[in-house]
């Protein structure tokens, strides 16, 4: 690829559902611009942007796919444009999100078949939070069903009235062959290659076209008083002024134009292209906001600037090693230049700078401010992370916290496994910050969780075909515990005197019931040196130890209030191990003789919904044993449910939520209580503690 100038360059982001045709879209670009000698389809397996395994497999797309493309206008203007290819499916929004870092305008595909669609008002959603520009595309248009009508007045019923068409389809469903245009009236017929050329307006569309032209006029100047004025005053408009005020408005993300076209018979794709480069905006438009010194800031993306560059993604390559894939801030990067990470404060080399597409890496010799590139063997550059010159304190707002996820523990299959695993999680979550993993140390477990089940199964099939590591899923246990039912009074004693030094300890100890969360109260309550002083920490200690090693039904005790009241002792066998082991032979014994009740952990939720998904919801959280301590209005539509719920019924929770709200509910945890588990289901908790033994 040849120099390329900050302002000819743009960042442009597909979002949309699951199967709406993005990644089709994108193959359909790069072939009509020449950067691919064929058109990549993802039904077959043959995507230039599909190149991981599990994204061949799934025939969806997994993670970020970038691809470099040069694209000359039909007015022949000539842009750079990284295509950044998204995940549909909603177990990989922080994919998405990482994406959304370094575009500059969104394009949101939406099948004409399906309509607007969970994934749609997500995508929307995100980019509103951002003030990211978007359009629209409508694809899919010469399928069976498609309706362009319908689809348009469900996205402005969606998105309100920004969204203005700028294009009519030419035909419809199979009979779809070409695109009428509303700015500059007039029409585009296509051949079976895809290759289009200017023709009349059809006869049947030409009062339609014209109605339209005029509310997409309407609509378009009133952002601009001048032209406002001229236009109320009954002055014609011309196509160029509407077509400049146009690319204002969507840099400011006030409108929303929607295109049309078939990603499969290339129809309208060439207009995508062509609008993306005339009327999106360039990197430069937007400064770029960062913390300088831990307080808000901007940075002007300028070639001249000082070199600053973001690190977006990390990805695992076979042949490479890790691959950063990076986006220039500010200043020009050239292959060996050294920067340091704000983070972390390793220096970095950026040796052998390359710009993608797909699987393919295309050197080059520098990198301008706004362009997008990838680098191989960044040792201490994680994701989300800055590189600057040295002593710059410059940094990312950091994201906000992620929703509760879905967790499952993973068991090494072999002792090579087990050897490889704790490196290969790293390199795993380092990869895909959507994954984190945990050490239960109580359980003996290591806890992997992800954004869903799917997401979880992706990253499972990733370990062992990158990192040679094969592993098995099970359940994550569920800390239960036990408290004493009553109070009882009993001894603990050892005694082993049979010649020699030997052992001998007696202690007399009040076991009762003491309020939740209270762990452990020990009190001393000896007189008249029953049991010398230097002996009672040892006595706590036993009672501590017997407590861990859990009560008659296997879990772990807790909240007991502990009284030693008596004891005796000898002045010769007497020692802090004889104290500590008959205290917890004593309190053994103490929860044996009580009996004991089981408690289970119950967390705090807030789950964000639909406010027409509200009631499924609430019914839902019913059967967990939940109980809603309130309900109120949130934000766009959605509903807010605070509610305490056993931990033991949440382990699917954020599986079965997206089921429930079509993917548009997500909710957050916290530990909160423990409380007695239900008479019914001790059983179950004691098989729970069996198998954790």
């Amino acid at each position: 690829m040849g120099d390329v100038v900050t302002t000819a360059i743009r960042n442009v982001v597909l979002l949309g559902h699951q199967a709406s045709g993005k990644t089709s879209l994108a193959e359909a670009l790069l072939y009509r611009a020449g950067s691919a000698t064929r058109l990549g389809r993802v039904d077959d397996g043959t995507s230039i942007l599909d190149v991981e395994p599990e994204s061949v497999r799934r025939r969806a797309t997994l993670t970020i796919a970038v691809a470099a493309l040069d694209w000359t206008t039909q007015a022949g203007q000539t842009c750079k444009v990284n295509l950044l290819d998204t995940p549909g499916h909603d177990d990989f929004t922080q994919v998405v999100d990482a994406a959304l870092s370094v575009a500059d305008l969104a394009v949101i595909v939406v099948s004409a078949v399906d309509g607007v669609q969970a994934g749609t008002v997500r995508a929307w959603g995100r980019c509103e939070e951002l003030g990211l520009p978007r359009l629209f595309f409508l694809s899919k248009e010469d399928k069976a069903g498609a309706d362009f009508e319908g689809t348009l007045t469900q996205l402005r019923e969606s998105f309100g009235s920004g969204v203005v068409p700028i294009e009519l389809p030419v035909g419809s469903q199979q009979g779809f062959h070409g695109v009428t245009d509303l700015i500059f009236d007039s029409s585009r017929e296509y051949d079976a290659d895809g290759r289009g050329s200017q023709v009349a307006i059809p006869a049947d569309q030409v009062e339609d076209e014209r109605r339209r032209h005029d509310e997409l006029v309407e609509e378009v100047v009133s952002g601009d008083d001048d032209q406002l004025e001229r236009y109320l005053a009954g002055e014609s408009i011309s196509a160029a002024d509407v077509e400049r005020t146009l690319a204002r408005e969507v840099a400011s993300a006030v409108v929303h134009p929607v295109l049309l076209g078939s990603a499969a018979t290339g129809v309208g794709v060439d207009r995508l292209g062509d609008f993306v480069c005339e009327l999106g905006p360039s990197p430069d438009v937007r400064p770029v906001g960062v913390l300088v010194g831990g307080q808000e800031a901007t940075v002007t993306v300028d070639p001249a600037g000082e070199p600053l560059v973001q690190v977006f993604r990390t990805m695992a390559d076979q042949f490479v090693g890790q691959v950063s894939l990076l986006k220039v801030l500010s200043g020009t990067l050239r292959g060996d230049d050294h920067l340091t990470n704000t983070t972390t404060g390793t220096e970095e080399r950026l040796h052998g700078l390359f710009f993608l597409r797909g699987r393919d890496h295309l050197a080059a010799e520098k990198v301008v401010a706004g362009d997008i590139a990838g680098v191989a063997k960044l040792a201490g550059s994680p994701t989300r992370s800055l590189l600057a010159l040295p002593g710059r304190p410059v940094a990312l707002s950091p994201l906000p916290a992620p929703a509760a996820g879905f967790t499952r523990a993973v068991r090494p299959v072999t002792q090579s496994d087990d050897d490889k695993l704790p490196e290969a999680l790293r390199r795993l979550c380092s990869e895909d910050p959507g994954l984190t993993v945990a050490q239960d140390e109580e359980a003996g477990q290591v806890l992997l969780t992800a954004v869903g089940d799917t997401h979880l199964a992706v990253a499972l099939e990733r370990l062992e075909r990158k990192f040679g590591v094969k592993v098995e899923t099970e359940d994550v246990k569920v800390p239960y515990r036990e408290t004493i039912s009553r109070p009882v009074d009993i001894e603990g004693k050892l005694k082993k005197q049979s010649g020699g030094h030997g052992q001998f300890a007696v202690v007399q100890l009040r076991v009762s019931p003491a309020p939740r969360g209270t762990g452990l109260e020990f009190v001393d309550k000896i007189v008249g040196g029953a049991i010398p002083r230097n002996y009672l920490p040892a006595v706590q200690r036993g009672v501590d130890d017997a407590m861990r090693q859990g009560g008659p039904l296997g879990h772990r005790v807790t909240d007991l209030r502990v009284e030693c009241v008596d004891g005796k002792y000898h002045s010769v066998d007497s020692s802090d191990m004889a104290f500590r082991t008959a205290a917890a032979m004593g309190l053994s014994q103490a929860l044996a003789q009580a009996g004991t009740v089981v408690l289970e952990p119950v967390v705090a939720v807030t789950v964000v919904v639909p406010s027409a998904s509200q009631g499924d919801v609430l019914a839902d959280l019913a059967t967990r044993r939940g109980r809603v301590v309130d309900t109120g209005g949130g934000t766009g539509g959605e509903e807010v449910i605070e509610a305490l719920v056993p931990a033991a019924e949440l382990r699917r929770y954020a599986v079965d939520l997206r089921a429930l709200t079509a993917g548009r509910g997500h909710y957050r945890a916290v530990p909160d209580h423990y409380e007695p588990v239900p008479e019914h289901l001790v059983a179950a908790t004691r098989a729970a503690a069996g198998a954790a033994r």
